[in-house]
């Protein structure tokens, strides 16, 4: 702490006037801010456990089967793969390209890709989406590519 004990003339008890920035409090606080912010840290960072699966690639000369796309283009045109589809036979064109990829599985269960182009218009979209899952295909998955 400081403190001014003498000071240019004035009596013997008289300690004038002290202008300096007494700093200790401050220096007190930020410590004690220090020690709260040291402890409160190490609980911050919680870490979540998961027991996710390992990732086994398939056995060497396994054939993967090629992925059912919906392509939209721009102005709403759909395609199954390559052929040429609407809004109203997406549903019987899919579950026909479906059961042929894998007759075991029954369509609404097998994975369903959308690709879209990028000037798709949101509603042009979302009808197809609305579609499908009024459907029972709920199996489906959004492809995108990377910009370079």
């Amino acid at each position: 702490m400081a403190a001014k004990l003498a000071g240019r003339g004035g009596g013997r008890f008289n300690l004038g006037q002290n202008s300096d920035i007494n700093v200790t409090p401050f220096v007190d606080v930020m410590l004690v801010l220090l020690i709260i912010f040291m402890v409160a840290i190490p609980t911050a960072t919680v870490s979540i456990k998961l027991d996710l699966p390992p990732a086994i690639p398939p056995p060497p000369g396994t054939k993967v089967k090629p992925p059912v796309l919906i392509n939209i283009q721009q102005g709403g045109a759909l395609y199954i793969g390559d052929t040429k589809t609407s809004l109203d036979s997406l549903i019987p064109d899919l579950s026909a390209k479906l059961s042929q990829e894998d007759p075991t599985t029954p369509a609404p269960q097998q994975r369903v890709y959308i690709r879209a182009d990028k000037t798709v218009r949101y509603g042009d979209f979302m009808a197809v989406m609305n579609t499908l899952q009024g459907n029972g295909f709920y199996q489906v998955a959004l492809i995108n590519e990377e910009l370079s």
